[in-house]
């Protein structure tokens, strides 16, 4: 099962494989091209009813991208993102609204929608997130490593989320302080 705890979808498809830390064994969780439609259907990359045709390329295409994003992150990569945000601009179109306004309309292709819409998500997130507000649920302590974004007022955000790592660490240092006392 999925869990969309990152904040931003370019750190969700990060988190499509656990743990993150090297040489550990991975477990994969876009084993398929079917599991890939579910998840960018979750993370809110394509809608529910949104045409999305599931294929092996697409899945690669997609992998791909997940193998920038910490490349990208260290300043490094940047022309490879940059030549596929580009692939998916020119398959966008632009939409004229109301007082000369327009939206722009990612993804036109069904075979590429999710990882066109991913590259513009990585561009997104390099050019207008904090990144200074990033984080790594932490694995000493528990945590299982993925990314997120600490949001929080005071910027003290520890686990990527309270309803699993964060609770799995605290019943953890609670058993271990009741053992101490016997």
């Amino acid at each position: 099962m999925f869990s969309i705890v990152g904040g931003h979808p370019a750190l969700d498809l990060a988190n499509t494989v656990a743990p993150r830390p090297p040489g550990a064994v991975e477990e994969e969780y876009l084993p398929d091209p079917e599991a890939l439609v579910r998840w960018a259907r979750l993370a809110g990359v394509i809608e529910a009813d949104e045409p999305a045709e599931p294929s092996a390329a697409a899945l690669a295409d997609v992998l791909a991208l997940r193998a920038l994003i910490d490349p990208v992150l260290a300043g490094q990569q940047l022309d490879v993102l940059l030549r596929r945000w580009a692939a998916a601009i020119e398959r966008s179109r632009l939409i004229p609204g109301p007082h000369g306004s327009a939206t722009l309309h990612l993804g036109t292709d069904p075979a590429l929608v999710i990882g066109d819409r991913l590259a513009n998500a990585l561009i997104d997130l390099v050019r207008n997130a904090d990144l200074s507000r990033l984080r790594t649920c932490p694995l000493a302590d528990g945590g299982c490593g993925w990314l997120f974004l600490d949001r929080s007022r005071n910027n003290s955000r520890r686990w990527c989320s309270m309803d699993d790592c964060g609770t799995h660490a605290k019943s953890r240092r609670l058993t271990e302080r009741r053992r101490s006392r016997r």
